[in-house]
């Protein structure tokens, strides 16, 4: 009988807490209604002294203007080298696409290309992200180094690059990307 009291006990439990646990207003389907973009400002207040405590999601926001590209997609273009530039052999030349507007840590993608030959064509895309983890979308910013001595991690005064960066969505066919000499007159 103690038992049989217990699982009464539980049953009751389960149904008084089933019943008053979920507090979401579920509204039924209506085929009529449209989207619309969610209001984030109740999620994420603008910061103190900001004005306004919600930043309308409508068109001049431009964080939202920002094209996505096609998700996936490579961004494809040629790469040429001003008239002062000479590339030394054994050059390495690097494609490196960033998240636009991000500034430091690792790139996104980053493609690798032994003694180039120019123009270079390159394709940049999923294939070349840096970290599994990561997907290449959104606005991008490409950029490309002929660096001398084929280390990434190193960048002499005379390594040519672009001089700056170019926003790219993925899906972006012919890219022109620029090298210029960057040694300041030594």
């Amino acid at each position: 009988m103690q038992s049989g009291g217990r699982i009464v006990l539980c049953i009751a439990a389960l149904l008084f807490f089933g019943n008053t646990a979920c507090d979401r207003n579920i509204a039924p389907y209506d085929p009529a209604e449209q989207p619309s973009r969610p209001d984030l400002g109740r999620i994420f207040p603008a910061p103190e002294g900001a004005g306004s405590a919600t930043r309308p999601m409508t068109a001049g926001n431009p964080v939202m203007d920002l094209p996505a590209g096609r998700p996936g997609a490579a961004i494809r273009g040629q790469i040429h080298l001003a008239e002062a530039v000479e590339p030394r052999p054994g050059a390495v030349l690097f494609v490196i696409a960033r998240p636009r507007g991000a500034v430091g840590g690792p790139p996104l993608a980053v493609m690798r290309i032994a003694n180039p030959e120019f123009p270079q064509a390159f394709e940049l895309g999923p294939d070349q992200v840096m970290m599994p983890s990561l997907r290449f979308e959104g606005p991008l910013s490409v950029s490309a180094r002929l660096d001398a001595d084929g280390n990434a991690m190193t960048r002499g005064p005379e390594d040519p690059m672009t001089g700056s960066d170019t926003a790219a969505v993925p899906g972006d066919v012919g890219l022109q990307l620029r090298l210029e000499a960057t040694r300041s007159g030594s």
